[in-house]
Order: C-alpha cells, then structure tokens, then sequence
C-alpha cells in the first residue's frame, strides 16, 4: 500500500496542481474567444467571474457581499505563512550550507580523479535541491509580501458599496486560488519538506519536548534563503516589485475614489498612473507580480506557468468586463484607453 509521503514523491501534488490550474484555464478561454456561437456559454461564464460594479445590484441568487474578499487574503496569509515557516526551517534543519570552498574542492577532487563520481553527484544532487528549496523560500517570501498588502488594503483602503455582491462561484475560486498558488510556489519542495515535518511532528509526539535534539543556532544559515539566489531570481523579484508597487498606487487611487460611506454608491472615472493607460492598471499589476514570480522561478516549473497562464487568462476577462462597463456608463470615457494592455488590448 502507498502512504500519502510516497505518493507527494511520485509527483501526485504537482500533477494535481496541474490538472486543477488547467481545468480553471479552459472555460476561461472558451469566454474570451470572439466566436457569436459561444455567447450563451461565455454569458454562463462570465456571470461566474462577475463582482461589484458589473454584477446586476438586483442579483443576489447565489452571491456574497463583495467585501468577503477580504476572506480571500486571510487564507492567504495563514497558508502562505505556515508554508513559508515549514519551507524556510526545513533549509534551515536539513540542507546544511555548502560553502563555495567547499564546493570548489569537491569540483577539483573529481576533475583530478581524487574523488570518485559518485560523491561528486552526491554533492551536486544536494547542492540542487539547496537551491530549490532556498528558491521556494525566496518565492513565498514575495508571495507573504503580496497577500500581507492585499488583505491590509481589503481591511483599510477600499470602501465596498454595501451592494456590491459576487457570485458564490467565484468566491469559492477566490479561496481555492489563495490556497493553491503558494503551494504552486514550492511544489518542487513540499514532498521533503511535508515529509520532514511529520518525522519532527512524531519525533517530538514520541520523545517529548525535553528529548528533542537540539542543534547550534547558526544566524547565517537563517538569512541564506535571502541572499543564495541566481540571477534570474532577482531580475524576478525586481519585476515582481514593479508590479507591486504600482498595484499600490492604483488600489490607493480606488480607495481615495470613496473616502467616506456616503460616496460608496458613487462611480467615477479613475485617473492617475496607470489608469490613463488602461481601464483596470491593477489587474496588468497583478499579472506583473505573477511574472516576477515566474521569472524568478527560473521558469522551468509547468505548475507555476500554468499558474501564471490562469492569473493572465482569469484577468483578461474580469478586465474585458470592467471595460465593457466603463464604456457604457460613462459618455466622456477616454478613447485612448485600452481594457488591461496599454496601446494592444
């Protein structure tokens, strides 16, 4: 019989990610397609998607109050903390650092025959799993700093008309996203490091607290994470810091829109950094974010390009909406602007 930790290393986790990534992407491009003979299937899809200003205020069949969002960013907080934690002490406990020196001299003995190849693939094979558990680190590090900033604007900045409701589908979708995108983050560790836990877990069930092994603090090992990254990684997180930063300022822009609860039913047309460009700046911010994070993934993992993919194609079609209803409730909407694309789309 197969137990859950042998399964997690055959790749089940990924391969379940991945299947899920790719079933939320394709109806999403069955709505985007132009064809007249999928409007009645796009319609059925697109109410799913629909929130806030274009969801029908009369609609309250199966929706909650947009404000739930905010339920969005809790969980994802307290996931991605808890993977983050689990991911940052197994480097820490069983990944020991391996000094450059360490390495060279590993490299010398193998080339002049002093070594046999067996131990150098032994330390090659540990030096790429250090990588890719201090790269899931590294990722889950901008991921904490992105949904700390989103559940701080839910709770502080944005003002939610008390009409404003989403489709329980599309709530649902919220939690799953916000589940499955950290551990999309560090699917290539989080066999060894599930595994690594429920040894510790029944270690520590078995000896006690007073019994456990206790190792010599090392503060280096702790901020290797942060600094033991490749180059691609920090073009990633310079990307990804972009796009944060300015999802900031479009959100703060939102915000300012509706400074008290008495301008909460009241829509006007933003403006200011990226909203003279396009219609929905925060949606192409967050689709930055998620490039950065792929960047810096070094963007050979399939399960975080179809995480990516589904950001892309689920933001295309919120944004396609929010322009749509732009356009028809505001007479002097600016021309120039496109849906999400500056100057394409």
């Amino acid at each position: 019989m197969i137990d859950v930790d042998e399964l997690m290393e055959m790749g089940l986790l990924s391969g379940l990610l991945r299947v899920a990534w790719t079933a939320g992407i394709f109806p999403i491009l069955i709505a985007l397609m132009p064809s007249s003979r999928l409007d009645s299937v796009r319609e059925i899809i697109s109410g799913f998607a629909k929130r806030g200003k274009i969801m029908q205020s009369s609609t309250t069949r199966l929706t909650v109050p947009q404000k739930y969002f905010c339920h969005f960013y809790v969980v994802g907080v307290l996931w991605t903390t808890l993977l983050l934690v689990a991911n940052w002490w197994y480097a820490y406990k069983m990944t020991p650092y391996m000094s450059e020196t360490m390495l060279y001299a590993s490299v010398i003995s193998y080339l002049t025959g002093s070594s046999d190849t067996s131990s150098f693939e032994f330390h090659s094979e540990s030096t790429n799993q250090k990588n890719k558990v201090l790269q899931s680190v590294f990722l889950l590090l901008l991921m904490e700093a992105h949904v700390l900033r989103r559940l701080y604007e839910t709770m502080y900045i944005f003002k939610y008309s008390p009409s404003a409701r989403m489709h329980i589908f599309g709530y649902l979708t919220g939690l799953y996203f916000y589940t499955a995108a950290p551990l999309s983050l560090c699917c290539t560790s989080a066999p060894d490091v599930f595994k690594f836990v429920i040894n510790w877990i029944e270690e520590f069930t078995f000896r006690g607290e007073n019994q456990m092994t206790i190792n010599k603090f090392n503060e280096w090992e702790i901020i290797v994470p942060l600094v033991r990254q490749r180059w691609y990684t920090w073009i990633g997180a310079g990307l990804f810091s972009w796009g944060w930063i300015h999802q900031r300022r479009c959100h703060a822009i939102l915000g300012m829109l509706r400074k008290n609860k008495t301008q909460a039913e009241a829509y006007v047309i933003p403006g200011g950094d990226w909203f003279n460009q396009v219609s929905s700046p925060h949606y192409l911010a967050e689709i930055v974010i998620y490039g950065g994070l792929l960047v810096a993934s070094g963007c050979a993992e399939p399960t975080i390009w179809l995480l990516f993919s589904f950001v892309v194609a689920n933001l295309l079609l919120a944004a396609v909406e929010t322009h749509r209803w732009y356009l028809c409730k505001f007479e002097n909407y600016p021309s120039h602007r496109r849906a999400i694309i500056p100057f394409v789309y």
